[in-house]
């Protein structure tokens, strides 16, 4: 699936992946934001995805020239989760809909895991 903005001149298609990368970029730009990540689907472990591939940590629906955006990540221990979610919300929706021009209906951040490193 891809979106599409059509107007006189003719069709722009973005794909999926394209506003996946956006939105991942956005999203890892936030305060508090390890990465993306992808769950091993055989023992529940999530992996923290590297940055070429963290469009794998994200799924993209479009439909009506909407979008919705699901963003699955790994926070750093000890700080709002809360806070940290509304601010990737806001962050990856002013970004997404900048950038593409077109709505983000919903964006859905899934906390995954929380690093947690030992000094």
């Amino acid at each position: 699936m891809s979106a599409e903005i059509k107007n006189e001149r003719g069709i722009v298609s973005i794909s999926n992946s394209v506003i996946a990368k956006l939105a991942g970029s956005a999203a890892t730009q936030c305060y508090g934001v390890v990465g993306m990540c992808i769950k091993n689907g055989k023992d529940g472990i999530a992996s923290l995805l590297k940055r070429e591939n963290m469009d794998k940590g994200i799924k993209v629906k479009t439909e009506e020239n909407k979008i919705e955006i699901s963003l699955y990540i790994i926070v750093e221990y000890g700080l709002n989760i809360g806070s940290i979610g509304e601010t990737i919300r806001k962050n990856v929706r002013y970004h997404v809909e900048k950038i593409t021009g077109m709505e983000v209906s919903a964006v859905k951040v899934y906390v995954e895991s929380v690093r947690i490193d030992h000094a």
